[in-house]
Order: C-alpha cells, then sequence, then structure tokens
C-alpha cells in the first residue's frame, strides 16, 4: 500500500511514517508540506492511501480533499489532526474524506484505520462521531421516497449503514467482491447519492441498518 502522507510539521510527520511502516504491508511512499504539495505529487505518482492533516499553509486538508477527490475518487483520505472540531469533520466527510481521526489516537488505532478506510469503511474517532453523526443525519438531505430497491440491494444497504466492508458484505450475502460493488453503483445512482458514507447515513435514517 503505498501511502502519502501531508503534513506541515515535518518532525510529526516523521513520527507517523515510523508508526505506519510497523506495518509490513504499509509503505510511505512520498510526503508533503501541504496541500498543494500533495496534488503535485498526485499528478506524477500512484498513490493508494493519503492520510492528510487540516491546519497547513498554502492550502488545507479540507480543500486539497475536495480537489484530490475530485480527480482521483479512488484514493483513500484519512484527516488526521490536532483539533477536535465537529466542523471540521463535517467538511471533511462532505468532500469526501474516508476518515477522521484525532492525532492523540494509539499507534495502533492509527494502523487499523489506515486498513479499514482502504477495505471502504468509515473511520471517525469516538469523541468525534459522538458530535458528527446527529449532525450529518439532521444534515442528509432525504431521498426520493419512491426508491425502489431489489432484496439484494436492500440486503447490501442494510449492511453498509451497519458500518461493513465490501469484503465482509461479500462474505455474509456468498457474493463477490466485484458484484458488491456493481450493486453499490446501482444502489448510489438509484439514490442519487455520491458515496457509500451518503449511503450509510441514509441507511440508519430511514431505519434500513440495525445494530
Amino acid at each position: 500500500m503505498r501511502v502519502l502522507l501531508v503534513e506541515d510539521q515535518a518532525i510529526v510527520r516523521q513520527g507517523l511514517k515510523v508508526i505506519l511502516e510497523q506495518d509490513e504491508n504499509i509503505n510511505v511512499s512520498h510526503e508533503a508540506g501541504n496541500g498543494q504539495e500533495a496534488i503535485e505529487i498526485m499528478e506524477k505518482h500512484m498513490i493508494d492511501f493519503i492520510m492528510m492533516d487540516v491546519r497547513m499553509p498554502v492550502m488545507n486538508g479540507i480543500e486539497a480533499t475536495r480537489k484530490i477527490k475530485q480527480k482521483w475518487p479512488e484514493v483513500k483520505i484519512l484527516i488526521l489532526t490536532t483539533f477536535n472540531d465537529d466542523e471540521y469533520a463535517l467538511e471533511a466527510l462532505k468532500e469526501g474524506a474516508n476518515g477522521f481521526l484525532l492525532k492523540t489516537s494509539e499507534s495502533d488505532k492509527l494502523i487499523d484505520a489506515v486498513h479499514s478506510c482502504m477495505k471502504g469503511g468509515l473511520t471517525l474517532h469516538d469523541d468525534v462521531a459522538a458530535k458528527v453523526m446527529p449532525r450529518l443525519l439532521q444534515r442528509s438531505t432525504k431521498p426520493s421516497p419512491d426508491v425502489s430497491f431489489s432484496t439484494r440491494e436492500l440486503a447490501i444497504t442494510k449492511l453498509v449503514g451497519m458500518g461493513r466492508t465490501n469484503k465482509e458484505i461479500a462474505v455474509e450475502l456468498y457474493l463477490s467482491v466485484g458484484t458488491v460493488k456493481n450493486h453499490l453503483t446501482q444502489i448510489l445512482q438509484k439514490t442519487g447519492l455520491r458515496d457509500r458514507t451518503q449511503l450509510a447515513i441514509y441507511a440508519v435514517k430511514h431505519d434500513i441498518a440495525e445494530f
């Protein structure tokens, strides 16, 4: 897994690199000091995953996330910040971030979050989730009530709402991961939603997910 670290403090980048590369499957192949540098690296290199700070000079993490997701939507982005600010988290998720963690997180939590995001999961720091999820549910636009799901689409939507990754859904429903992805594409088209984060919120709001 090729990882790009985007953080304006060099000493913090070095620390994060040491932590992440404890996992033999993670290779911090590039580093950037701000969002603009990150985009320039993306233009030249293949990157699978980005760990992004929020407050940086030249271009902040929220703006960089928006621009990167527009051009490279398949790249996973985890926002890592010092600031427990639900507005930052809301904006990051709105722009397509796959997770939001605080720098106070334990090392193993950080590595787990990388793998979870790569598998299609949504990772939120507990303190952030407690404040952000109610607001996400309030802000989510209610799709047309006449959306008609097939039995399989309903089952997949339910599991997305329960936080399952594509691989976990595939195992539970005896499908291939590719088939799950195809169904998700159809579901997003039907509901008019942008991504699986919005679909998870939709599932919870419409009582499709069970906990």
